[in-house]
């Protein structure tokens, strides 16, 4: 497993690369207001209100929020990029 700093509209995000799949995940904050979709390939987050897109390798993405935990799934084939 690796793990490189990006950011993701001022907020840390943390890529996690493993053998088959490429896991990105950013803390929001337990006490924002916030909801996750992917629409063809992007990631977009609504929180207090604002929203926040950003473009993903693929679009067989998987996202979701846990407890102000942003996690975004991706196979091996689409965090190739």
């Amino acid at each position: 497993m690796t793990s490189e700093q990006q950011l993701f509209d001022e907020t840390p995000l943390r890529r996690f690369e493993y053998d088959d799949s490429v896991v990105l995940a950013a803390d929001v904050g337990p006490d924002a207001d916030a909801s996750v979709d992917v629409v063809d390939g992007t990631v977009i987050v609504v929180a207090d209100g604002h929203q926040y897109e950003q473009e993903l390798p693929g679009d067989d993405a998987r996202a979701f929020m846990n407890h102000g935990v942003l996690t975004i799934e991706l196979s091996e084939r689409e965090g190739d990029n």
